[in-house]
């Protein structure tokens, strides 16, 4: 979209554009997905192109597009209509501009004819890609007018690029909107367009654009092109990145909430930022826990206009960074919840969960589907059928034979949660806009005696949620163990969050939170394979905090180092207990770090739990940041077992706790690679949201 105001134009600060390679495509959210999912149901009609969408396909939009107004309450896109899967331009287009609901699955890479088209959805409708399949290319969207309720979604939107970098001829954008409203823009990359990647204009309202990865263009986000300033929208969660303009530029908008975005001047590359986020016109913004990375003028306003800061981390920024003004005063959470993350986090987060979510599937059928959730609702208020979480799984029927989500309303549930083997294809998961509005807490621990008086629970038995059921799913909530060991110092320190005794255990956005013993990932019996795969997520303790015996995947995800109890920093991330021939333990993908001193933590060391010399534990880790925190020798003994008589190593790790290869940091060769791969470790597993 070219823009027409009388506004000064921004020059690159240098005359040659390298075109790189394309951005390697990360997927997975590590926070908010905000709301309930859907599950779809009975066949209703037969088609030619047509699928099952994942539950996730059918969520609801936080932010200001959550905002009951205009008529329409909140976005939730195509819900109510039937599911298709299109892999043509024709079916796209089709289904895109019809005149009722669908949710449209893009299943494949589409090629815009011509080049540059723009799709003219219409309202009520989901377009949404199939993991990381589902690409738009050449081309995008386009939301005119009065269109509303729409929701794009974990799409590749890219390469309508004409060779021209600051391009006036060619009106080619990712998704361009003139006067739409409740428009939610989640989990795409979208980059190296023509013109602007986001183009929010001519009063287009109740929006919000999160979880996007924009770059390699020159104008990332615009905003305004209208006198008027009525617009109230939100941009939270985006990684915005080899940019030049408009990181967003905000124009005339009336509230705009920008927060949790991390704006990266990629160093080293021939794009360089002139601006930051922009409070232009009259705008009224609030921008708040976010980061700023290297640019020039990363915080800028007009004189007209005003604009909140708190939070915010600035490193290696130069120039302009402003506030101020004397707009109204104004709060988000007057118009809608939220919990911000700490602006530290930021950049790890949208690294790792910023883009589509290779999560997201399909199965191809040949039928359209309607949606009809069965879904049992939890709230401590009285709102849902249950006010705590064990009577909806307890309501669940014994060998159900299809899913139950039970959406949980948010707020703090101090219970014990079981899931019984006999109740599989549950989904526990957290309704509120982000993880951290809907928590399950306890604070048992080894040695805490049982309210029955008939002793005291183990390890395994102190677990806030225990999960025996296989193909159970958990997403969008926090799990935490909150026992106090400094007023405990009388029994066991090991206090269990989450353990999963089970097949197919699919964590995704979630926390699990605890201190030592966090997360314990067992099998029902030591001959049985049990997989674990958790993506998105967070992991927070300090000793042994993820182990047991089950094949488990630590995927785009966290990892935080706490502190013990005393102030110490000292601990050990994983202790497998693997059995022999299995796979154990991988952490690829992800970020280590925590506030704890350097080279204080071992990334793992051998349980041989009952000092079982049959075990052969294992943990392999890959591809992932590893802060000071860890040792410069990251492996060590436990319990007379040494750690090089099992299998520990490394591959590919970077940041300042990486290192290289010697006897007491193993490094995988790129041929042992190949076969340690997360699809090696899940076989025939492929772990798909419903």
């Amino acid at each position: 979209m070219t823009e027409n105001r009388n506004r000064p134009r921004h020059r690159r600060r240098k005359t040659a554009l390298t075109v790189g390679v394309p951005l390697a495509l990360t997927s997975a959210g590590a926070l908010a997905y905000g709301t309930v999912f859907g599950v779809f149901g009975e066949d209703v009609r037969p088609t030619a192109s047509a699928a099952t969408a994942p539950a996730w396909a059918t969520a609801t939009a936080d932010g200001f597009a959550s905002v009951n107004a205009l008529g329409q309450n909140g976005t939730y896109g195509g819900r109510d209509g039937k599911t298709v899967t299109v892999k043509t331009l024709a079916d796209l287009e089709k289904y895109a501009t019809a005149a009722e609901p669908y949710v449209i699955v893009v299943a494949a890479t589409i090629t815009m004819d011509p080049v540059g088209k723009e799709i003219k959805v219409q309202s009520d409708k989901t377009v949404v890609g199939s993991g990381t399949s589902g690409q738009i290319v050449g081309g995008g969207f386009f939301l005119g007018a009065g269109v509303h309720n729409v929701i794009i979604r974990n799409l590749t939107i890219r390469d309508a690029y004409q060779g021209v970098w600051n391009d006036k001829e060619h009106d080619y954008d990712g998704i361009q909107m003139d006067g739409a409203h409740h428009v939610w823009i989640d989990h795409n990359d979208i980059r190296h367009m023509a013109d602007g990647l986001i183009d929010s204009r001519k009063d287009t309202t109740y929006l919000t654009v999160s979880w996007n990865k924009l770059s390699q263009d020159n104008k990332a986000f615009g905003i305004g092109w209208t006198d008027n300033v009525t617009a109230d929208l939100t941009i939270h969660h985006n990684w915005i990145r080899e940019t030049e303009q408009r990181n967003p530029s905000t124009d005339n908008v009336a509230h705009a909430h920008l927060y949790n975005n991390f704006l990266e001047d990629v160093a080293g590359t021939e794009i360089k930022s002139s601006y930051g986020n922009y409070s232009r016109g009259g705008t009224n913004m609030v921008l708040e826990n976010s980061y700023f990375q290297g640019l020039t003028n990363p915080v800028v306003r007009d004189a007209t206009a005003t604009l909140v800061q708190r939070g915010n981390v600035f490193s290696g920024t130069t120039g302009k960074n402003e506030s101020g003004g004397t707009g109204a005063a104004w709060d988000p959470k007057s118009f809608y919840g939220y919990t911000p993350d700490k602006a530290a986090d930021v950049p790890a987060l949208l690294k790792s969960g910023a883009g589509p979510r290779t999560s997201i599937g399909t199965t191809a059928t040949t039928t359209t589907t309607k949606a009809a959730a069965t879904t049992l609702t939890v709230a401590k208020d009285g709102s849902g059928q249950y006010t705590t979480v064990q009577a909806a799984v307890n309501a669940v029927p014994a060998n159900n034979p299809s899913r139950v989500v039970i959406a949980v309303k948010p707020g703090t549930y101090r219970e014990l949660v079981k899931v019984p083997s006999n109740k599989p294809h549950v989904t526990i998961q957290g309704t509120g806009g982000s993880r951290k509005d809907t928590t399950i807490v306890y604070n048992n621990a080894s040695g805490t005696p049982k309210p029955d008086g008939s002793g005291t629970y183990g390890t395994g038995g102190s677990a806030t949620v225990a999960v025996d059921a296989d193909d159970f799913q958990a997403r969008n909530l926090t799990v935490s163990n909150d026992f106090d060991e400094a007023a405990h110092q009388d029994i066991a320190n090991q206090a269990v969050a989450l353990r999963t005794s089970a097949d197919k255990v699919f964590l995704d956005g979630v926390i699990v939170s605890g201190d030592q013993d966090t997360l314990l990932v067992d099998t029902a019996a030591k001959e049985k394979l049990g997989r674990v795969y958790m993506t998105n997520s967070y992991v927070v303790g300090n000793v042994d905090f993820v182990f047991g015996r089950a094949t488990a995947v630590i995927d785009k995800s966290v990892i935080t180092l706490k502190k013990r109890w005393n102030g110490t920093s000292a601990g050990y991330v994983t202790a497998p207990s693997t059995a022999a021939g299995r796979k154990g333990i991988l952490i690829a993908n992800s970020t280590v770090n925590g506030d704890v001193s350097d080279r204080s933590f071992y990334l793992g060391r051998p349980w041989h739990a009952g000092g079982d010399t049959t075990l052969d534990p294992q943990t392999t880790v890959r591809n992932t940041s590893l802060s000071a925190a860890i040792r410069t020798t990251p492996w060590t003994d436990m319990s007379g077992f040494s750690w090089k008589d099992d299998r520990f190593a490394e591959y590919g790790n970077s940041g300042a706790g990486a290192g290289t290869a010697s006897s007491d940091r193993p490094q995988l060769t790129d041929a042992q690679a190949a076969g340690q791969e997360v699809a090696d470790w899940l076989g025939d597993w492929t772990p798909t949201s419903s």
